[in-house]
């Protein structure tokens, strides 16, 4: 399995300026505790680190305890949910900030626009296809920041193993599973985010398999 790192391809560890993190987690309430605790030690970490965090404005599930977590340590956290949602109701009111988008991909662009990083909790449909895409922008060159896959409760293990097979079976370059990486808790989670590597200057030259 791989875990986003590959010698050779990325150049020397440094410590990365990062301002705003974009947290892709679960609405659901009904999730089991283990990934709560996990979204709210993340939120505790990004205050103490400093880090603005944004996320999809729900009102419930992890985004809900990342959020609080974020500012009850006296952080920033930003939603951007889309104007539909918020009519439902489904709007966390608690937030520093709340940036309200006309549509679904107009939510996910800006997400990904302003962070200078990603952090991937569980999640369902929503959450795999924020993370997919944001890889995808990675390979594509459209977005270079770090993303990182917190697998709590080896959640995201299915997944990493049908990345591992797309890259055996030359659905994508084997340099290209640097484009994430994993972390088992939150601690390092924000440790790979923090001290991240640089990613390749051109990756389109490696798009065309």
């Amino acid at each position: 399995m791989f875990n986003g790192f590959r010698s050779g391809v990325l150049s020397k560890k440094r410590i990365v300026k990062l301002k705003k993190v974009c947290i892709y987690c679960s609405s659901s309430s009904q999730i089991e505790s283990v990934y709560f605790k996990d979204a709210v030690r993340l939120g505790h970490l990004l205050a103490k680190n400093k880090l603005e965090g944004i996320c999809g404005g729900g009102v419930q599930g992890l985004m809900r305890a990342v959020s609080d977590a974020v500012i009850e340590k006296g952080g920033k956290m930003t939603g951007i949910i889309p104007r539909f949602m918020y009519e439902e109701g489904w709007g966390n009111a608690t937030l520093s900030e709340v940036i309200i988008t006309t549509s679904m991909h107009e939510r996910k662009e800006k997400m990904a626009k302003v962070a200078d990083a990603i952090i991937a909790l569980p999640g369902g449909c929503g959450t795999l296809e924020e993370l997919l895409e944001i890889i995808t922008w990675k390979q594509l060159g459209i977005f270079s920041g770090p993303i990182v896959i917190l697998n709590t409760n080896k959640y995201f293990d299915p997944l990493l193993e049908m990345l591992s097979r797309a890259i055996k079976e030359n659905f994508m370059r084997e340099n290209q599973a640097a484009i994430w990486s994993v972390a088992e808790t939150p601690e390092i989670a924000i440790e790979k985010i923090l001290y991240a590597e640089n990613w390749l200057e051109n990756p389109r030259q490696f798009a065309l398999i």
